[in-house]
């Protein structure tokens, strides 16, 4: 899938593995830490204005609500350089949402697309069968001025899922399970392609969390067959008219990964990598000190109401603190009307607007030195929510509000029998 979008993209009618290529961009991102140097490298190239207004986007979601004046500054160069180059989709407080979860509500990536962005996690978007991978911000300074960018074609791995989802099991438990096998390495430089019967039993809030988790395997993206899910969920959303890619019956995969959803179980990676993925048959009692349910990997809806349905009728464990973070002012809304904004309060937590936050150690939530954290987030990698010396601890919403419940690491299907 990813070789047919690149080859069309080039203008090519075939694309090899290791091949150099110069491709045309749907879409280039950038957020209020990346953009910056961008902004700067962009003014160097000697161009006045961006190839196309309404195919650049920013969104201010890292340190916004600005956290200090550094931020501040930062947001503000983004801001003057979008309303100079008349940007149409500006993201600011108020507006904005995690990127990641933003774009694709927005209705701003479509199948078939080619999409860079100078994130990591840009990858996310594979989930609608797009093409779409991080950058540096060199590279998105001059995917703003031209609309292209150069690319080594990747080799790709075949991801074959059978079987359905137990309870209280998703797309997190998923992605993590595959990490495990994989290692933060094991898919370097190659596209992750999701392909099987099991399909029909991810939502694309399951998929947009195993695409954007793609790249803690060390892939160059993740890719998700489309279907007729995908195509529902862009026709709700308003995006561009899609264009699917299918693999030949005959495409050459480096190896091939069979994965039977109905065993995933719900699982954690242990500090300080994405691979070190265990169940709860390897997990003993560890005591916690804060729990965060957000981020660009599971701020969505369906997340908050996977939460939600654990916390129900019961407390925060005593010194717990729990930090609740819808990934869009949409979401936030939807969750108000639903009444989990005051379940969430009253389970002891606290609600914060849309935002990046604790997740790279921003703020909202940064960790003391010995202090662990279970979170939603996508790395857990040393320092990266605070103090060297804390820990972090990835896990699926319904495992992060289970952990909540009791104060230490805890599968939802225990909080189940309490």
């Amino acid at each position: 899938m990813t070789q047919k979008i690149l080859a069309a993209h080039a203008g090519l009618d075939t694309v090899r593995a290791g091949q150099l290529i110069l491709a045309k961009l749907d879409l280039v991102l950038g957020n209020d830490i990346t953009s910056p140097v961008a902004v700067k490298e962009f003014a160097k190239l000697g161009v006045d204005s961006v190839f196309d207004k309404d195919r650049v986007t920013m969104v201010m979601d890292h340190f916004a609500p600005n956290k200090d004046i550094k931020a501040a500054e930062q947001c503000k160069m983004c801001r003057d350089f979008c309303g100079e180059k008349g940007i149409t989709h500006f993201y600011d407080v108020g507006e904005m949402g995690v990127e990641h979860a933003l774009l694709p509500e927005k209705g701003l990536v479509s199948a078939g697309y080619a999409v860079i962005g100078a994130d990591s996690h840009t990858c996310t978007y594979g989930a609608l069968g797009a093409f779409s991978t991080g950058v540096g911000s060199t590279d998105m300074a001059c995917g703003m001025a031209i609309g292209k960018a150069w690319f080594k074609v990747p080799s790709a791995i075949r991801i074959n899922l059978t079987g359905s989802l137990r309870k209280h099991v998703s797309g997190k438990d998923v992605i993590l399970h595959i990490i495990g096998k994989t290692g933060v390495d094991g898919a370097l430089y190659r596209s992750m392609e999701f392909t099987g019967s099991g399909l029909s039993s991810l939502s694309v809030e399951d998929r947009l969390c195993i695409a954007n988790m793609a790249i803690e395997a060390g892939a160059k993206n993740g890719i998700f067959e489309v279907d007729e899910l995908t195509l529902e969920y862009l026709r709700e959303h308003g995006a561009a008219e899609p264009v699917i890619y299918s693999a030949d019956g005959d495409a050459e995969y480096d190896e091939v990964l069979d994965i039977d959803l109905s065993q995933i179980e719900p699982t954690v990676a242990f500090p300080h990598l994405p691979e070190n993925a265990r169940t709860f048959a390897e997990i003993g009692d560890i005591k916690i000190d804060q729990v965060v349910i957000g981020s660009c990997t599971n701020g969505r809806l369906s997340d908050l109401k996977a939460a939600a349905e654990i916390m129900k009728g019961k407390h925060a464990a005593p010194g717990v603190r729990v930090i609740v973070i819808p990934a869009t002012q949409r979401i936030y809304l939807e969750a108000m009307e639903l009444g989990l904004l005051r379940q969430f309060i009253e389970f002891g937590a606290v609600v914060s607007t849309p935002t990046c936050g604790p997740c790279l150690g921003g703020y909202m939530g940064i960790l003391a030195e010995g202090e662990r954290a279970v979170a939603t987030t996508n790395r857990n990698f040393v320092g990266r929510m605070g103090h060297v010396d804390s820990e972090v601890y990835l896990a699926s919403p319904a495992t992060a509000a289970a952990s909540a419940v009791t104060g230490r690491i805890t599968s939802p299907w225990e909080v189940d029998k309490l």
